[in-house]
């Protein structure tokens, strides 16, 4: 048998795909054949994503959503549609405050945006996908912070540790509708948002502790994204793949 990770006839929905990671993973799931829903609250950044795709042959449309407004999700899936057979769910936002520094607001907008904003799309899209009797594959963004203390990220690491647990009970009672629910927990990648410490000496430290001595490349991340995305990854449900160079696999 030949795994294939062709996503023609594919719709595939991205939150957050207006810069980072999530413009990364739309132009993937473009180049393997799907129709990409480009979601998230800059329109214009959006649009501009979905002119360079079509460039590439590729098709997108962009819609705005703020994963923290359900009038804003629901609004968004009535735009979209039709059911959406792949999900990312990359939305989020970080942290870089000490625990007990971190205000109730900072902690409140880390959760909303982290975790309900993921169950929140996830519902939506799921309502349509069983509506439509359609079987559906959601990839939800974690982080190896789930699993592994860091410095400043208690509300961060909190929330994503939530994500990693959600979507195993997701995976759980949505298998009988054959909708499979994986999450993808990145290590260190580059972004306009930690460009500056990973480039300081702090960051030189943390490269250190990592088994390959590298931040991962967004295309690291393309292997694990096809495969849970395509029906190359079938028979997958409830796990966590973890792309960290060996991160976590560091000795005390």
């Amino acid at each position: 048998m030949t795994l294939s990770t062709d996503l023609s006839g594919k719709t595939a929905l991205v939150t957050g795909a207006s810069s980072g990671l999530g413009a990364h993973f739309a132009r993937v799931l473009a180049t393997a054949g799907a129709t990409v829903v480009l979601a998230a609250r800059r329109l214009d950044k959006l649009e501009a994503l979905k002119t360079e795709i079509e460039a590439s042959g590729g098709h997108a449309n962009a819609v705005q959503m703020d994963v923290t407004s359900p009038e804003s999700v629901t609004a968004a899936f009535e735009q979209i549609a039709t059911p959406c057979d792949i999900v990312v769910n990359n939305s989020g936002i970080g942290q870089a405050s000490w625990f007990i520094n971190t205000e109730e607001e900072e902690w409140a907008d880390i959760v909303e945006t982290n975790l309900t904003g993921v169950w929140r799309v996830a519902q939506q899209a799921t309502r349509a996908l069983i509506a439509a009797g359609t079987p559906g594959s959601i990839i939800n963004i974690a982080s190896i912070t789930a699993v592994q203390p860091a410095l400043m990220n208690s509300g961060y690491a909190a929330s994503k540790a939530a994500v990693e647990h959600l979507t195993r009970n997701m995976a759980v009672e949505l298998a009988r509708y054959n909708i499979r629910v994986n999450a993808i927990s990145p290590g260190y990648f580059r972004t306009a948002i930690n460009d500056t410490y990973l480039d300081s000496e702090a960051g030189d430290k943390l490269r250190q502790r990592i088994a390959m001595k590298r931040f991962g490349d967004y295309e690291d991340l393309d292997g694990a994204l096809l495969l849970l995305a395509s029906d190359a990854g079938a028979y997958m449900t409830g796990s966590t793949l973890i792309v960290d160079g060996g991160h976590t696999l560091a000795p005390l």
